[in-house]
């Protein structure tokens, strides 16, 4: 199982975000576009929120039937000339992997976008073992020039500037002429595209992901907008997909269904350019694709999760709406959480896949405002799943002992309602005293809050006296 890379340094993390102008200056730049876009297309869709209900359906449904649903799904790819490999842990899918393209003789690796592959890290252990990876998603290409791993799931590259990339192209692709124009994204994207085209032909492999498994055919499902994940997967001779367990759904219709929240959802779009459908090897009456088809399946700890509390969390399709929504994430960016997987969506599901130990500030990487829920396509309860978290580590004793001992004072107060309005009034009247000047620059206690900005000093009544005196009136 691989650890995540720096979640447990996410505060430090955090702060380093916030001071950086340039990646400010691209979550400026993204931040509103997929809200927008969202909110759009649900415009144009009166039963979205129908179908979000029958997307959550089938998610679930499909979890607590999925044993049933791996051996029917494996039953059909082996009919249809594939292989299914189970692993347990990223290690073991790995090396999977490994014996795949060794077998096949390969030098390089044509990829797809895939999270799962991120998780493994996948490309270190083929880079081990002198086989290159070639990352053919646009922002996943760019984040590897970097040696960087994702910020965003559907966005991997969102955290960078046009002017970054052409940077990095400039650095990267030696034989670029430096009088070639590359300030807009259009002729980026042609650089890119130059240079992946012959990555594809030279490919031995084509690895992808999926955003679906199809039990009634044994098909993987893939949903791009470049069309990379066709190539990579038609081209060479071998295509390996990598997925998850919990990405199975019983048929086509559930996955038609999901297809319809996925998209609006992720990018604003009704449906993402490209939708492809991939069962088996190559057939003697096909045109082209590859000669053998091999599905890893993963688990990696979410079997673990499926008899747990957080079972929920498996219903994830993988769309980054809730990260689009999310004050903290909007504000701090994916690389702060040190994981591959950033977000509220992250900050739940990380904990459950590599332990609380590693990542116990993750939970707390929320206002718990409800936003990631408002927009989940299949409504899983993130911040409960949040507050779950939260309480684990706090009846484990990990974190800091100051933050132990004042929820554990402020716990005390909320149990004793007279008491703790006697205590909100005396903090009130203290100070009201001391603020005079109506500001604090600095307070016990709230250095993080006084270090940016100043303190208001409280004016009138509490909030309970207020209320109080509002419903007295006539």
């Amino acid at each position: 199982m691989s650890a995540p890379l720096s979640a447990a340094e996410f505060t430090a993390n955090a702060h380093r975000a916030l001071g950086d102008t340039q990646l400010q200056h691209a979550l400026h730049n993204s931040r509103d576009g997929f809200i927008l876009k969202r909110a759009k297309a649900i415009a144009r869709l009166p039963e979205f929120e129908a179908l979000r209900d029958a997307a959550r359906d089938i998610k679930a449904h499909t979890l607590e039937y999925l044993d049933l649903y791996l051996e029917a799904y494996e039953a059909k790819v082996l009919a249809s000339g594939g292989i299914v490999h189970y692993a347990a842990t990223s290690e073991t899918a790995n090396s999977i992997v490994l014996d795949i393209c060794q077998r096949h003789g390969a030098k390089s690796v044509a990829k797809g976008k895939s999270m799962i592959g991120e998780e493994m890290g996948l490309n270190a252990a083929l880079e081990a073992a002198s086989i290159e990876p070639v990352e053919t998603d646009l922002g996943e290409y760019i984040i590897q020039l970097r040696h960087e791993m994702p910020s965003h799931i559907i966005a991997p590259a969102v955290h960078l500037t046009k002017e970054q990339v052409a940077a990095d192209f400039r650095r990267v692709h030696i034989d670029l002429p430096h009088d070639r124009d590359l300030t807009e994204p259009s002729s980026l994207l042609t650089e890119a595209r130059k240079i992946l085209r012959e990555k594809f032909l030279a490919a031995d492999v084509g690895i992808t992901g999926a955003n679906f498994l199809i039990a009634e055919t044994g098909t993987s499902i893939i949903v791009t907008n470049e069309g990379n994940g066709d190539l990579s997967q038609s081209l060479p001779k071998v295509h390996i997909v990598l997925a998850s367990i919990e990405k199975l759904v019983p048929t086509l219709e559930d996955a038609g269904e999901l297809l319809r929240v996925l998209a609006r959802s992720a990018t604003g779009q009704d449906m993402s350019v490209y939708t492809t459908l991939s069962t088996g090897p190559r057939r003697p009456a096909d045109p082209d694709g590859p000669q053998a088809y091999h599905v890893i399946l993963l688990d990696n700890g979410r079997t673990k999760m499926l008899g747990s509390d957080f079972a929920e969390m498996l219903r994830c399709i993988r769309c980054g709406a809730c990260m689009n929504h999310c004050p903290v994430y909007q504000s701090i960016g994916g690389h702060a959480y040190g994981s591959v997987y950033p977000g509220p969506m992250g900050s739940v599901l990380t904990p459950g896949l590599f332990g609380l130990d590693h990542s116990s500030d993750l939970p707390n990487a929320s206002t718990l405002c409800g936003a990631c829920e408002s927009v989940c396509p299949v409504r899983i309860p993130l911040p409960k799943l949040l507050r779950d978290w939260r309480t684990r580590a706090f009846n484990r004793h990990i974190g800091p002992e100051s933050q132990r001992i004042g929820l554990a004072f402020w716990g005390f107060l909320a149990k004793r309602p007279a008491l703790y309005g006697f205590a909100a009034r005396m903090g009130m009247w203290a100070l009201a005293l001391l603020g005079h000047a109506g500001k604090f620059r600095a307070l016990p206690f709230a250095d993080g809050w006084t270090a940016s900005r100043d303190f208001p000093a409280p004016q009138g009544g509490t909030f309970q006296a207020q209320f109080s005196a509002l419903r007295k009136r006539p």
